[in-house]
């Protein structure tokens, strides 16, 4: 391969790091914020979001969702400084180099969507539990157990989570990103190395 069709490969890569890698730092960083905002409103009023009560596993699983959550924000951010390098011949990191971070990013947004779904589904079946035992009404209202602490569904309840689904819509986009930069990587990687081996085979 010339090194104009090289360089022209590489800036072309080097733009679409950059560009995907923006888009998927903003994205996190704005709709990451409302679990955010969610676990810090608990924590500083006392209490879980809404008024049921919340399983160990729920908390630790929620926990864990917005650890992944940081790491592929950070993550995305660290493909804008690789596209920085990948622009630069005397910096330029290797192609299998450039695959791998681009693997580690699929694999954390991946994670990302499987504790999100597993959070919003034990969610559900919360409340879905919840209702069976409330009395069968049409309208529901403040549900009181005798004896026992108040419980009811409250907007809170909801609010967590559209705050799960924005959380794994956001995922499901870093992923779609990930994905597409794995691909151009693998595609700019195979444009330069067959070609050597092609003329190195010819030669022989």
């Amino acid at each position: 391969m010339s090194n104009a069709k090289l360089s022209a490969t590489n800036g072309s890569l080097a733009r679409a790091f950059s560009r995907l890698g923006w888009i998927g730092f903003w994205l996190q960083l704005a709709i990451g914020s409302i679990p955010v905002a969610l676990l810090i409103y608990g924590f500083l009023f006392g209490g879980n979001i809404g008024t049921r009560g919340r399983s160990a596993l729920i908390e630790y699983l929620t926990f864990g969702s917005l650890l992944v959550l940081a790491f592929t924000t950070i993550w995305s951010y660290r493909y804008t400084r690789l596209a920085d390098r990948i622009a630069e011949p005397d910096r330029r990191p290797s192609a299998s180099s450039i695959q791998r971070i681009a693997w580690i990013g699929v694999a954390a947004s991946t994670l990302g969507i499987v504790f999100s779904a597993l959070v919003m589904m034990l969610e559900a079946t919360l409340l879905l539990l919840y209702f069976l035992r409330a009395p069968q009404a049409g309208v529901p209202v403040v549900q009181m157990t005798g004896g026992g602490p108040a419980s009811w569904v409250s907007a809170g309840d909801i609010l967590s989570l559209m705050g799960l689904i924005f959380t794994m819509l956001v995922e499901v986009i870093v992923l779609a990103l990930s994905l597409w930069l794995l691909f151009r990587a693998t595609v700019a990687f195979a444009e330069t190395y067959p070609a050597v081996d092609d003329h190195a085979a010819d030669e022989v």
